[in-house]
């Protein structure tokens, strides 16, 4: 691979500071790596491997020279920032939803359609949501064996998905009712502590929100059918990391239990932990978090309809529903160097 200079765009933020760990982690070959996020932190320090990289305004940043540039400050700064980047020559990994959409911009999960990263008109790639990262790593192997007609799924999702501030508040409300103190929610609209939340994002005009609607547009784009009938429902629960999804599918094929696990077991990116015993399956907390990669059990089929599977799906929503996916993302890029 070429050496390349690579910039990460919100280097102080929870998943920016993870791409940075994965970089390092995983020997990325760049001659420079530049640490850029808001006025407010630039002055600041942040770990790259064994070294400290000095946080500079993004704002004053010049972009030209940058081959590429891992964005995870939010939809309105890749929307302002990313388009110059790519105009200076840089290839654009987004984390945001801004360009998820787009259909000049590839929405690409690294295990799942690699392919389709070549094609990038805009010079920017997007990163699925995370809840849709891992579902993905999952389902497009049995997708690919037996087509995939139908998904329903429930997600579970951390706290960190929502931030940094979203994290404390889950550990301020925690120690508080522990000593008997009330829990104000910040946050999210009534208390996360000991409790479960049934909402991510902004509300639809069809009861449904955009956290769960995420998981219809990207899963039909990701797979590359349209016809796939997704229906979610998006569960905030107290988990600070890791995300968990219990998902049914309806295959147009039969395809089973035993050989979805056999598929499953192939599957880069995955692991399967799938034992009908107290503890074999697999959890955020003993599984997931800060980890690479997507666990699948309870695999089984299903009771009521043919063709039908449920599967549990547990990975770390920060580290590969986010950070190292894009860092996969970058690695094919400098591969094409």
């Amino acid at each position: 691979m070429k050496k390349l200079k690579v910039a990460v765009v919100g280097a102080t933020g929870a998943v920016g500071e993870v791409m940075l760990a994965v970089l390092a982690e995983r020997r990325f070959p760049a001659t420079e790596v530049v640490a850029l996020a808001s006025e407010r932190s630039a002055g600041n320090e942040v770990a790259f491997g064994d070294d400290e990289l000095l946080v500079q305004d993004l704002a004053g940043f010049d972009p030209a020279g940058v081959d590429i540039a891992l964005f995870s400050a939010g939809g309105s700064v890749s929307k302002e920032y990313a388009p110059r980047f790519a105009a200076a020559g840089a290839v654009v990994i987004d984390n945001s939803s801004a360009f998820r959409q787009d259909p000049d911009v590839p929405l690409v999960v690294a295990e799942v359609n690699p392919q389709a990263l070549r094609q990038r008109p805009r010079g920017i790639i997007a990163n699925p949501n995370c809840s849709t990262m891992q579902m993905m790593v999952a389902l497009a192997p049995l997708h690919r064996a037996a087509g995939i007609e139908r998904i329903n799924v429930s997600t579970y999702q951390s706290v960190s998905g929502t931030g940094r501030r979203a994290l404390e508040e889950l550990g301020r409300q925690t120690a508080g009712l522990l000593n008997f103190h009330s829990a104000e929610p910040e946050v999210y609209p009534v208390q996360i502590a000991f409790n479960v939340i049934p909402h991510g994002g902004d509300f639809l005009d069809n009861g449904y929100t955009t956290e769960e609607m995420k998981l219809v547009w990207e899963t039909r784009r990701i797979l590359g059918d349209e016809s796939i009938a997704v229906n979610a429902t998006v569960v905030r629960v107290p988990v600070f990391y890791g995300h968990s999804e219990a998902v049914w599918i309806q295959t147009r094929e039969p395809l089973g239990a035993a050989r979805a696990r056999e598929l499953l077991r192939a599957a880069p990116g995955v692991e399967v932990v799938d034992e009908p015993v107290p503890g074999g399956y697999p959890t955020p907390v003993t599984h997931a978090s800060g980890r690479d990669p997507v666990y699948v059990g309870r695999i089984r089929e299903d009771l009521s309809q043919a063709r039908a599977l449920n599967l549990w799906i547990v990975a770390d929503n920060i580290r590969k529903g986010a950070a190292l996916n894009a860092v996969q993302l970058a690695e094919l890029v400098a591969a094409e160097a």
